[in-house]
C-alpha cells in the first residue's frame, strides 16, 4: 500500500471512530473493554462484572417481554415494568365492554386480583457463547442454505439436550451474528405465568396516539405493570396455575427518584428487534422502493377503513385496538424511514463507502473473487420487481382480514398427496373480529391492489369481480362470505381438489397463492447469492475498520446501548431534553377543542395541573418531568427497555425514537437520532395519585 493511501485510510479510521463513539447495540458477555472505558468516562460507576457476570449483574433484571418487547424486574416479588403498548394485547384480552381496562385502566389491589395474561411470557438470559469455531470445524462455511440450516438445527438440538440434562427449565437458541460470519448460542429461563397488575388508562398510556408517534416533544405515560408467577416449591418456571406464587428473583432493578440532568450518563439494556446497518446501498434502495413505499400506502388504505368502524362501535374498538396500533406503527415507520433515507442521502453515502471497500480490496486482495459489487447490483436488480410485488401481496392478503387468514390457512393445509383424504375445521373465533369491518377492509385492499400490477397480471378472481359483480369488490366479498365453506366455523372440510372444486373461497385462495408462488420463485433463485454477498460486505467492513470495536446488527438478543441525556436541534432550535406537566396540560386543552389523540380523563388534567408535585418534582428544575431524551441507540423491540443512570439505577423506560431516528435501522446519525423515555417518577406519580397503588409503591421500596 502506498504511503498516501495508508494516511488516507488512517484518517478515515479516525473519523469513523468519532462517528461511532456512542453508536452501538453491544452484546454484554463480550463487551469490548474500549466500550466499557467510554461508558466510565461518561459517568458509569459499576464494575465490568456487574454488567453481566456477577449474581447482582444488571442484566439479570432485564427480560425479553413476550418475544416482541423488553422489560425490567423491579421488586423482590417479581414485578415487571414494560411499556403500555407492549402490554396492550394482554390489557385488551382482559377487557370487555363492561370492564374496559384499556379505556379505564386497571389496578389489582391484591395478588388474587392480578389477571392472567394468556400467551404472554418473560425470558431471562442466563448465558451466551460464541460457537462459531465449532460450526466451522463441522464445515458450515462450505454449505448451502439447506445444509447450513440442518447443521444449525442439529447443533441446537444437541445443545438443548445438554442444557436440559442440567436444568429442564432452561431453553436455548442459536442465532447468526455479523450477517452470518459468527453464531452465538443463548440460554434462557422462560416464565409463562405472567399476570397484569396495573395499567393507566389508554388516554395516558398512548397519549398523543399517531399524532405524536415517533415525534418529540412527548408526554406519553407509556408503561404497564405485570408480575411473574412461579412454582411454589421451586421458585422456577411453571404453566399458569392458581397455586403459583409470585416469583422471587435474586436481583432486581432499584428505582431511582433522583432524576437526571443534561449530560448525565444513560444506558439501556433490552432486546432490539432488527437493524441492517451493514446492508449494501442496493439493499437500501430495495428497502425504500420495494418494501417501505408500498407498505405505507397499503396500510394507509387499511387503517382508514379500520378507524371508521372502531370509532363507531366500542366493541369493535376493543377487538381491533391492538391490531390497529401494530399496523399504524410500521406505517409511520416506513414513511419516516424513507424520508430520512432521502434527506440524509443514505444510499449515496453507502455507495461511497462501498467504493472505498472496493479500493481496499484492490490494495489488499481481501475477499478477492468473493465480494463482487457488480454481481451484487445484478442480483438485486433480478429480485426487485418480485420483492415489491411480494410486499404488496403480504400487505393486501396476509393476515389483513379473517377471510384471507382462513383462505391461506386452508390452501396451506391441502395435502401434497391428492389421493390422501384429510379434513380440517375452523374453530369459531367470532369474538376476535368484526364481520362488517373485515369485509370492508378486504374489499378496499382488493381494489387498491389493482394499481400495483398490470391488468393482464391480476389474479384470476378479478375476472369474477368484473364479470359477475360488475367490478364491485364489496359484493364479491359478500358472495365469498356467504358461499364459501371457509367462513363456516365448526364445519368439517374435506381437503381434496374434487371436494373444493366449486368453492369460491378455495378458488380465491388458489389465485392468491399463485401470485406468491411466482414471487417466491424469483426471490428464492437469488436469495442465497445475495445473502452471501452481504455476508462478505460485512466481513470486509469489519476488516477495513479492524482497529475499531464492532457490534452485530440487532436480532432480538440482549443488547446494551449507552450515551448521555440531552436534546438536539429540532427545526433549527434546541429541542430541550425533557417535557413537563405544563406541556401535557396544554395539549389536553387542545384535545378539548377536538384533537382526539390529546383527549384524556378530567382527573388526569387535574392531577397534572397541580401547583406542587412534592417528591415527584425534579430537584434541579423544580418541575414534574414526564419524558426525556438520550442519544442511546434504539429500534423496535427496545420498547420497554430499562433506562439506567450511572449507578445502574432505573430512571425510566425507553418507548420510542424521534422522527430523525427512523433511518437508524440502517444508518445511525449521532447528531439527530434520539431515544425517548418515560420518566420513572411520572410512572410512580400516576401509580400513586391516580391508582392509589400504595402496596405496589411499598413493594418497590419507595416511601
Amino acid at each position: 500500500m502506498k504511503k498516501k493511501n495508508l494516511l488516507m485510510a488512517a484518517a478515515l479510521m479516525l473519523s469513523s471512530a468519532a462517528a461511532h463513539a456512542d453508536e452501538g447495540m453491544w452484546t454484554l458477555y463480550n463487551l469490548p473493554q474500549a466500550v466499557y472505558e467510554q461508558m466510565k468516562s461518561y459517568g458509569f460507576s459499576p464494575s465490568y462484572d456487574q454488567l453481566y457476570k456477577s449474581d447482582d449483574a444488571i442484566k439479570n433484571a432485564v427480560v425479553n417481554f413476550s418475544g416482541f418487547c423488553s422489560g425490567v424486574v423491579v421488586s423482590p416479588d417479581g414485578l415487571v415494568f414494560t411499556n403500555h403498548h407492549c402490554g396492550f394485547e394482554a390489557i385488551r384480552a382482559n377487557s370487555t365492554v363492561e370492564h374496559d381496562y384499556m379505556l379505564n385502566g386497571f389496578y389489582a389491589k391484591s395478588f388474587e386480583e392480578e389477571l392472567p395474561s394468556k400467551n404472554m411470557f418473560v425470558s431471562f438470559m442466563v448465558d451466551q457463547q460464541d460457537i462459531t469455531p465449532e460450526l466451522e470445524k463441522r464445515g458450515i462455511n462450505s454449505m448451502d442454505r439447506k445444509e447450513r440450516e440442518k447443521l444449525l438445527n442439529d447443533v441446537e438440538n444437541e445443545m438443548i439436550k445438554a442444557v436440559h440434562a442440567k436444568d429442564p427449565s432452561l431453553e436455548l437458541e442459536i442465532k447468526p451474528f455479523y450477517e452470518g460470519n459468527k453464531y452465538y448460542a443463548t440460554t434462557y429461563r422462560v416464565f409463562r405465568d405472567l399476570r397484569l397488575v396495573f395499567t393507566v388508562p389508554k388516554s395516558m398510556g398512548k397519549f398523543g396516539g399517531e399524532t405524536d408517534n415517533w415525534m418529540w416533544p412527548r408526554q406519553t405515560c407509556d408503561y404497564s405493570v405485570f408480575r411473574i408467577y412461579a412454582d411454589p416449591n421451586t421458585n422456577g418456571p411453571a404453566a399458569y396455575n392458581k397455586q403459583n406464587v409470585p416469583y422471587h428473583p435474586k436481583h432486581w432493578a432499584q428505582v431511582s427518584m433522583d432524576g437526571y440532568k443534561e449530560g448525565d450518563f444513560a444506558m439501556t439494556i433490552g432486546y432490539p428487534g432488527s437493524t441492517e446497518r451493514y446492508l449494501s446501498s442496493y439493499g437500501i434502495r430495495e428497502m425504500r422502493d420495494a418494501e417501505n413505499a408500498p407498505r405505507a400506502q397499503i396500510r394507509g388504505v387499511k387503517q382508514e377503513v379500520m378507524i371508521k368502524h372502531m370509532r363507531a362501535d366500542e366493541g369493535v374498538r376493543i377487538k381491533y385496538d391492538s391490531k390497529y396500533a401494530q399496523s399504524s406503527n410500521y406505517w409511520k415507520n416506513s414513511l419516516g424511514m424513507n424520508k430520512c433515507i432521502d434527506s440524509v442521502g443514505i444510499v449515496r453515502q453507502k455507495a461511497d463507502f462501498e467504493d472505498r471497500i472496493e479500493e481496499f480490496q484492490k490494495w489488499t486482495g481481501y475477499l478477492k473473487g468473493k465480494l463482487d459489487f457488480q454481481k451484487m447490483k445484478e442480483l438485486y436488480a433480478t429480485r426487485f420487481d418480485a420483492d415489491k410485488l411480494a410486499t404488496v401481496w403480504r400487505e393486501t392478503f396476509a393476515r389483513t382480514s379473517e377471510f384471507n387468514t382462513r383462505a391461506l390457512t386452508l390452501i396451506g393445509m391441502m395435502p401434497k398427496d391428492s389421493k390422501k383424504k384429510t379434513y380440517y375445521t375452523f374453530t369459531d373465533n367470532s369474538d376476535e373480529w368484526d364481520e362488517a369491518l373485515d369485509k370492508d377492509v378486504m374489499a378496499a385492499l382488493i381494489d387498491n391492489y389493482r394499481q400495483y400490477v398490470k391488468k393482464e397480471e391480476l389474479p384470476e378472481f378479478y375476472k369474477t369481480i368484473e364479470g359477475k359483480f360488475a367490478g364491485d369488490s364489496r359484493k364479491y366479498v359478500d358472495y365469498l362470505y356467504k358461499n364459501s365453506v371457509i367462513m363456516k366455523s365448526g364445519k368439517k372440510i374435506t381437503l381434496t381438489e374434487k371436494a373444493l372444486a366449486k368453492d369460491p373461497g378455495y378458488q380465491y385462495a388458489k389465485a392468491v397463492k399463485a401470485v406468491y408462488d411466482k414471487c417466491y420463485g424469483v426471490m428464492s433463485s437469488v436469495y442465497d447469492a445475495i445473502e452471501e454477498q452481504e455476508k462478505y460486505l460485512c466481513d470486509a467492513k469489519v476488516r477495513y475498520e479492524q482497529e475499531l470495536p464492532h457490534y452485530s446488527d440487532a436480532n432480538f438478543t440482549m443488547r446494551l446501548s449507552y450515551g448521555q441525556v440531552g436534546g438536539y436541534l429540532l427545526n433549527g432550535e434546541p429541542s430541550g431534553y425533557y417535557t413537563d406537566a405544563a406541556s401535557i396540560v396544554r395539549k389536553m386543552e387542545s384535545g378539548e377543542k377536538g384533537t382526539i389523540d390529546y383527549q384524556a380523563e378530567p382527573i388526569m388534567k387535574k392531577l397534572l395541573s397541580a401547583n406542587d408535585f412534592g417528591k415527584y418534582a425534579d430537584k434541579t428544575t423544580g418541575k414534574m418531568q414526564l419524558c426525556f431524551l438520550t442519544n442511546n441507540d434504539i429500534t423496535g423491540g427496545n420498547s420497554g427497555s430499562p433506562m439506567f443512570d450511572g449507578k445502574g439505577r432505573l430512571i425510566g423506560l425507553a418507548f420510542d425514537g424521534n422522527w430523525d431516528s427512523l433511518s437508524s435501522d440502517i444508518w445511525f446519525d449521532k447528531r439527530l437520532a434520539r431515544c425517548i423515555g418515560v420518566d420513572v417518577r411520572y410512572m410512580i406519580y400516576l401509580m400513586d395519585k391516580w391508582g392509589n397503588a400504595d402496596r405496589l409503591i411499598k413493594e418497590l421500596g419507595l416511601k
